[in-house]
This record gives structure tokens, sequence and C-alpha cells, in this order.
């Protein structure tokens, strides 16, 4: 099978994870305290990924100093793009409470926080084509597995949050299913697009999608953890932290 389409399909793969949280978030009733302890624990997971499967494989590839310049410049992007999404009424995207306006509330919040989604879901994707040009030609399974993990909380949390905003069914699962094949295409062109530049430039382009990931992190998904587990917030971030650390263990 083509390197390409394999970026693709694990891409995919990783994206339908927002689509299976977001069925589950839609057709169910869990209670927020649960659906902020499983957004804590996908913050670990995430937050452990690109610790040991981004900048660390970044440093080994790159310039520490460009490596650091990157990731700073992808955090930066990141929360600009945020602010102007935020101000249009996306800011509580992921929140699984009451707290996203409805279409009446604010019109231009839908497709506001449709964008948000995608602004979200972007860095992830491309780093799983990238992580194809860094081995032997396969991708890191730990950081396939690791955003699958995480995706499927935030379509859960997202998708409950939606409903409870009076979303119709057809604008969630559009949403949702829209940025699943998004993922594809954006792991697809990872993969393309950076084939046959120098280790340097990959290095770079991993920090920065780590950079925009934290930010991500940071600004919407420990929002919605603390909010709903408080005390418990840093216990399940850090379990969720655990198990992926120990899924690049076991996967190396």
């Amino acid at each position: 099978m083509p390197s390409w389409l394999q970026a693709g399909l694990w891409g995919g793969l990783a994206g339908s994870a927002l689509l299976l949280g977001a069925l589950v978030g839609y057709a169910t009733c869990l209670p927020q305290r649960l659906l902020a302890g499983i957004m804590a624990f996908g913050a670990g997971v995430l937050i452990s990924a690109l610790s040991f499967e981004l900048m660390e494989e970044a440093v080994r590839h790159g310039d520490f100093l460009a490596v650091a310049i990157g990731f700073v410049s992808g955090a930066a992007v990141y929360s600009a793009a945020n602010v102007v999404l935020a101000r249009q009424g996306a800011k509580h995207r992921k929140r699984s409470g009451s707290q996203q306006p409805s279409q009446e509330q604010d019109s231009s919040s839908g497709l506001a926080i449709a964008v948000g989604a995608l602004l979200d879901g972007i860095p992830e994707s491309i780093v799983i084509g990238v992580s194809l040009l860094t081995g032997s030609g396969s991708v890191r399974f730990v950081a396939v597995a690791a955003i699958f993990l995480s995706n499927v909380p935030e379509g859960l949390s997202s998708s409950s949050g939606m409903k409870k905003a009076g979303r119709s069914k057809a604008y969630v699962f559009g949403v949702w299913g829209g940025i699943a094949l998004v993922s594809a295409l954006a792991s697809l062109l990872g993969y393309v697009l950076f084939r046959g530049v120098s280790s340097g430039v990959i290095a770079g382009t991993m920090a920065v999608a780590a950079g925009a990931i934290l930010a991500m992190i940071a600004d919407t998904m420990i929002p919605e953890a603390v909010e709903g587990a408080h005390d418990l917030t840093g216990l399940i971030t850090v379990l969720g932290f655990l198990a992926a650390f120990l899924l690049g263990r076991v996967g190396g």
C-alpha cells in the first residue's frame, strides 16, 4: 500500500474517534463529572504523546533552538486563532454543560464552533502523516493511539454541549464527520508536502504541531476537566499521561 494512502488511513482512523465520541455524547446523558474525568484523562494522554512522541523526536532530528522557536510559534498561532474564534462564539466548544451558545443566541457561533473544532484537530492529523517520514516508513503507532484516545472525550464532551445548546443531529454529526474526513486529508498532506524535505524542517513542523496541541489542551480541554472533575483533575490527568507513557514503552 502506498505510504501516502497509509497516512490518510491512519489519520482517518484517529479522526474517527471524534465521530465515535460524538455518537456516544449525543445518544447518552452521561454525568458531567464523568465527562470531565474522561476529558482530563484525554488531556493527560495528549500531553504524554506530545512530550515523548513529538518533542523528543523533534529534538532528535533538529536543532534545539529551532525546535523551541517552532514550539512557541505553534502555541502562539493557535492561541491567536482561538481568540478570534472565541469572540465569534466558539469559546466553549468542548464544554459538555450549557456554556455553548445556541444559534439563536449567537448566529455566527455555529460556524465558529465548527472551525474551532477543525483548528483543534489539524495539528494532530499532520503529525500522523509526518511521523511516517521520521522512522522506517511506518507510522508511529503510539502517536496514533494517543490521538485516538484523546479524540474520543473531545467528541463526546463537545457533542453533549452541542445537544444542550439545541444543535440539530445533522449539525453535530456533520461537524464531526467532516472533521474526521479532514483529519484523513490533513494526515495525507502532511506526508506528501513534507516528503523529501530536510530533517530540520520536519523537526520544526513537529514542534509547531506540539506547541499548538499543548495550547489547545490548556485552552479547551483542561477548563472542562477542572469544572467537572474538580480536585480529581490532576490525578486523572496523571493517569492518562501514565497510560500513554506505558503504551510508548511497550510499543517501542
